[in-house]
């Protein structure tokens, strides 16, 4: 071998093993840098400030898992499973959950080892030479400088973002049924309630009648029952038209395009017992979705910086090839080569006119403004649950004054039947005790009603509906158990103690 191959070979050698050793530096270096970690503000109370007559209660508190249970009706109970089954809207949120899946996949498989086959057509300078090239190559950039982390924190952080999309969806789906269904039969039972005030005042006419022909009563008091059953007649339109509007409404939350007969078939509001509240504002960091949104939306900023810092340091990328070449235009009886090729490739950038730094830069005023969207998606959770349970308070109050102005309708009622069967009382004497008491039931149904649906918006609130399937959750990592987020448990000021 003559002295200049020799000499060459000796360079290559050395060259190759210059870079690997900065590679191996760099590498070394580069796994000592990570994502800086970030730290989630908690400023929820203690306690909630409106707690009332929910938290006051020895009842067990519904699980907010199948909090619609509370209720007790089995019809409800199979509509809310078939909805979550059936319904559009969340058959659309499983897929998009199943697209961020494999997007984030595609991006965290960029840092692991490739392996590809190529062949090309090549000339070389002179054009007088045509080679056909087939190289086997290997490429694995390592991520270094926390750019393999902060990729993985993206992957996660926009799973984490479509799974609570997902949940919301859950959440929302779960009330509108319960809220749909409870609207149902609520107008079902103030049009039966309206049914009975008309058969009272078709009496009243019948009576007036007599006391018309008789000429105990004037022409004008006939014309009055006359006036109210009309006026019967036209409100019993309004809960008509609500009994078709909530059973088309669940018909739509069920993929369907008509709603189920049986549920034109009139039934009873179904009863809520007092729940009591056990939990705390702090719970809603892990129930309630939108925070959850948030907290996903830190994380996959937090990732977008990593990046962006780990592009101010070199990449460095390990590769192999193995190059076979035959000269298709030659006509010697060694027209073929090939040459295995290794070695790292290192990117040091040097000047970019600050384009890299303003990046970084841009990034963390992106991750301060989601820090600050997931401090606001504290405070309107808390805030939306505190008046949630305001409104609940309100709402029970308001059945229990009901109950009490029935239970006084209900005892003189019962006197005036006492003295008329004593004679001392006429059924025409007592029509309007009658008529008070059969609009004390209608104002007791709605109030019912009313208090049922404030359970419905304290529980939608609080982020209550039943979790993901195993199916939904599979490769799904929690956000804050491999990855820098952190929750700081500095106690709000504005606590209650």
């Amino acid at each position: 071998m003559s002295p200049a191959p020799s000499r060459a070979i000796a360079l290559s050698a050395a060259r190759l093993l210059l870079a690997s050793i900065a590679a191996v530096g760099l590498s070394a270096l580069g796994a000592c840098a990570s994502v800086e970690p970030v730290v989630l503000p908690n400023t929820v109370p203690a306690v909630y400030q409106q707690g009332g007559a929910a938290s006051l209660s020895a009842e067990p508190a519904p699980d907010l898992r199948s909090w619609w249970q509370s209720f007790h009706d089995p019809v409800l109970d199979g509509l809310v499973s078939q909805a979550l089954e059936q319904n559009l809207g969340l058959a659309q949120a499983r897929s998009r959950l199943r697209q961020a899946r494999q997007l984030a996949t595609r991006a965290n498989v960029g840092y692991l080892p490739g392996v590809s086959f190529n062949t090309r057509n090549a000339q070389d300078a002179s054009a007088i030479d045509t080679f056909f090239q087939a190289s086997l190559d290997a490429v694995w950039e390592l991520g270094l400088f926390g750019a393999r982390e902060a990729t993985q924190m993206q992957g996660e952080g926009a799973i984490a973002g479509v799974l609570a999309d997902t949940q919301a969806a859950r959440v929302s789906v779960v009330a509108e049924v319960v809220r749909n269904y409870l609207d149902l039969r609520a107008a079902q039972q103030r049009l039966d309630g309206i049914d009975r005030l008309r058969a009272l005042e078709t009496r009243a006419l019948s009576l007036e009648d007599v006391r018309v022909r008789t000429g105990q009563a004037p022409a004008s008091e006939r014309a009055q029952v006359q006036s109210r059953l009309a006026q019967l007649d036209a409100e019993s339109a309004e809960p008509r038209a609500a009994i078709h509007a909530a059973a088309q409404g669940l018909a739509v939350l069920l993929g369907r395009t008509a709603p189920d007969a049986q549920w034109f078939d009139t039934a009873s509001l179904p009863q809520l017992s007092t729940p009591s509240l056990t939990q705390v504002p702090a719970d809603l960091l892990r129930t309630r979705p939108e925070i959850r949104k948030a907290e996903a939306h830190v994380l996959e900023t937090a990732g977008d910086l990593g990046l962006a810092r780990s592009a101010l340091y070199p990449r460095v990328v390990l590769g192999a090839s193995y190059l076979y070449s035959y000269n298709v235009t030659q006509n010697r009886p060694a027209r073929f080569n090939n040459l295995p090729i290794i070695g790292p490739v290192i990117d040091v950038p040097l000047f970019d006119w600050g384009r890299r730094r303003s990046n970084v830069d841009a990034q963390q005023a992106a991750l301060d403004a989601a820090l600050l969207a997931y401090r606001e998606a504290l405070v309107v959770g808390v805030g939306e649950t505190e008046t949630a349970l305001s409104a609940f308070d309100q709402q029970s109050r308001r059945l229990a004054d009901r109950e009490r102005a029935l239970s006084v309708l209900d005892a003189g009622v019962a006197s005036q039947r006492v003295l008329q069967r004593q004679g001392l009382s006429s059924e025409f004497d007592g029509l309007s005790l009658q008529r008070a008491r059969r609009q004390a039931e209608m104002d007791l149904t709605g109030a019912l009603a009313s208090r049922a649906l404030a359970f419905v918006a304290l529980y939608k609130a609080l982020g209550g509906a039943p979790l993901p399937s195993d199916a939904d959750m599979a490769d799904v990592t929690p956000v804050n158990t491999n990855h820098q987020l952190a929750t700081s448990q500095t106690a709000s000021a504005e606590a209650t103690p």
